[in-house]
């Protein structure tokens, strides 16, 4: 009958399954958080530093824009809030973490 079909055969007893180092079994999961640390935390963490520097060394007279999109020029400072001109004599306060960046000198203009 072993032309087509194997015989099954009685296999002897199955040895006791080896425990596994906790060490060992802790690997794959340092090795996930390492990989997170520095493809996720860490970039994410230098642009926080990045853009809080940034807000920071904003003046009146700098060209911004908005995390929303709008351009404008820095017409006042306060602790918080930025007063933004938006267009000749239009004025909005907008908070200093939604500035999304300092542009170079003559954008208006060139808008």
């Amino acid at each position: 009958m072993g032309l087509l079909i194997q015989d099954a055969w009685a296999q002897g007893a199955a040895a006791p399954a080896a425990q596994a180092d906790p060490l060992i079994s802790m690997l794959p999961l340092a090795l996930i958080f390492v990989v997170f640390y520095f493809f996720l935390i860490r970039p994410q963490s230098k642009r926080q530093k990045e853009h809080k520097e940034m807000v920071a060394r904003i003046t009146v007279g700098d060209e911004v824009v908005t995390a929303g999109g709008v351009l404008g020029k820095v017409t006042g400072l306060g602790e918080q809030f930025v007063e933004v001109e938006v267009a000749a004599d239009v004025r909005v306060k907008i908070q200093r973490h939604t500035i999304g960046a300092v542009m170079p000198k003559g954008t208006i203009k060139s808008a």
